[in-house]
């Protein structure tokens, strides 16, 4: 690396480290946005990111990374997914390095920014061995695959707080549709909130699916990382793996993490110790047989197609998930009620501009943690130099998570279950309490820190 590059990366990163540290004060004056890349110095006044999976949310991610640092590695476990990333001019360009291992890419001094978009069982373990690393961290969500895996990471993010955890979830930088309704709902312009539904449609079904040799290029076994080895089935790869439990928690992680985040934000249950007390899964229905909680065949999609559940938080409020209706956050207060989606906000109080004067650039700056409304990643880079917490902050999402996994465990086992949202653990019920973590395969242990 050239070493003006060099000057100025320790200068950018440097920021950081002075704006994360506990209790103090960034020690240089704020840089002004002005457009929607990051407002550099000069054009080494860039990061270094490495791309961890370059699917396709994971080359649309890298595009965006782009704007904001130099791409100077691209890892796939699908030497396919890497040779396009590697060679697209609006990512690696031709001179990114390609890898299979992203331990390699964590030993790298000159990558700062770690962007990881792998599938869900792969999150927390790069997570938390990437700021072990020393690396700011971009993770896709849903960030858990479990609850347990959830403390794992929060745990990370307090041990590492001078590097930047941030979680994809960009309807928070939503100005005028999810943060329109957040501060209504947020300011009791709507009235007291009675009930919250969150439509996240469902997990599509289909199978049986044959098993078959895997591709020369991809690296199978290890793409399966912690999850149990079983054959080869192209549906169970790359953007399909989000229908089966293994890997995910199908609709209710997958769009969960985007509606119950910012239903359970609008309603203040994004903090410690917030929550749902009970869970109620009885109507939720899989494509396939399960028993105890596990499905009976592993040749066919297995999450949840259709369900409603309702998550009672200890207000009496009522958020329902549910595969029903359109997709979008029904909020529903004693005054009125909104529904907001990622294409329109609709009801009687934006008909009738109940938030005039009462969403200003202050309440968005409020909502941004102190920082300026602006896009997802903008925000993103904007933390790593000035230090404090993203909008899309790691400790809100694992609660919203909890939500979402409770909602799939009870869903599988078919019951109300009760949480206790203070210990963050299932109460009264062992089967459903054993569902809260996986035991990985030997070698793909998640780092306890």
């Amino acid at each position: 690396m050239a070493g003006g590059r060099q000057a100025s990366r320790r200068r950018f990163l440097g920021a950081a480290v002075a704006g994360g540290a506990a209790g103090a004060a960034p020690l240089f004056v704020p840089v002004t946005f002005a457009s929607s890349a990051f407002a550099n110095e000069s054009a080494n006044d860039r990061p270094g990111v490495a791309c961890i999976g370059t699917g396709g949310i994971g080359m649309r991610d890298a595009r965006e990374h782009r704007e904001f640092g130099d791409i100077v590695a691209v890892c796939d476990l699908d030497r396919k997914h890497a040779e396009r990333a590697k060679y697209d001019v609006r990512v690696g360009a031709g001179k990114a390095e390609t890898y299979a291992d992203y331990r390699k890419v964590l030993d790298r001094p000159d990558v700062d920014v770690v962007s990881i978009s792998t599938p869900d069982h792969w999150h927390v373990k790069i997570a938390i061995e990437a700021l072990q690393a020393g690396k700011h961290v971009f993770c896709q969500k849903p960030l858990s695959l479990t609850l347990e895996e959830g403390r794992l990471a929060r745990a990370a993010a307090e041990k590492y707080p001078r590097q930047q955890f941030f979680i994809g979830t960009q309807q928070r930088a939503e100005k005028d549709l999810f943060l329109r309704a957040v501060n209504m709902v947020r300011k009791g312009l709507l009235g007291d909130i009675r009930r919250v539904t969150a439509g996240i449609d469902g997990s599509p079904t289909g199978g049986p699916f044959p098993a078959e040799p895997a591709p020369e290029r991809l690296d199978w076994d290890r793409w399966l990382g912690q999850a149990p080895k079983v054959e080869y089935r192209v549906h169970r790869c790359h953007d399909l793996f989000r229908w089966w439990y293994e890997y995910s928690g199908g609709k209710f992680t997958d769009w969960g993490a985007h509606h119950v985040d910012i239903a359970q934000w609008a309603l203040g249950e994004d903090g410690p110790g917030k929550g749902p007390v009970e869970i109620d899964g009885i109507d939720v229905h899989h494509p396939i047989p399960f028993k105890d909680g596990n499905p009976t065949r592993d040749d066919w999609f297995n999450t949840a197609h259709d369900f409603a559940v309702t998550c009672r938080f200890k207000s009496g409020v009522e958020l329902v998930v549910t595969s029903r209706g359109d997709n979008g956050i029904l909020f529903e207060g004693t005054k009125g009620r909104l529904f907001v989606n990622r294409s329109k906000i609709t009801g009687k109080p934006i008909e009738e501009g109940w938030d005039k004067d009462a969403f200003t650039d202050a309440d968005v700056r409020a909502l941004f943690k102190g920082k300026p409304g602006e896009g997802h990643k903008q925000n993103f880079y904007r933390c790593i130099r000035e230090g404090g917490l993203p909008v899309s902050d790691v400790f809100s999402h694992i609660v919203a998570m909890n939500t979402c996994h409770l909602a799939a465990i009870a869903g599988r086992l078919g019951r109300k279950i009760t949480w206790d949202p203070a210990a963050e653990r299932i109460v009264g019920d062992e089967q459903a309490a054993s569902f809260a973590a996986r035991t990985p395969r030997a070698g793909f242990e998640i780092p306890r820190v």
